[in-house]
């Protein structure tokens, strides 16, 4: 999911992707850009917000075990 450079620099996860936006603190999937603007939609679902693409990071190892695991278990709770 997350390419490392050869100078530590780190690219911004793509769309489709679980996200961090530093600004909010919040963690969700980048659903694409628009104008100078990334926009993230919730892991549980909901209104996507707007973020600026420097408050945008890949989620740490952490962040994405916990993402992953909402998201599981918001699908077992639909029957998915």
């Amino acid at each position: 999911m997350l390419v490392r450079m050869a100078s530590n620099q780190q690219t911004r996860p793509g769309i489709g992707e679980l996200a961090k936006d530093t600004a909010s603190g919040r963690t969700g999937v980048i659903m694409g850009e628009i104008g100078a603007r990334v926009q993230i939609r919730p892991v549980g679902g909901g209104v996507e917000w707007d973020a600026l693409p420097d408050n945008v990071v890949a989620l740490t190892a952490r962040e994405e075990l916990n993402a992953r695991l909402a998201i599981k278990n918001g699908n077992s709770r639909d029957g998915l």
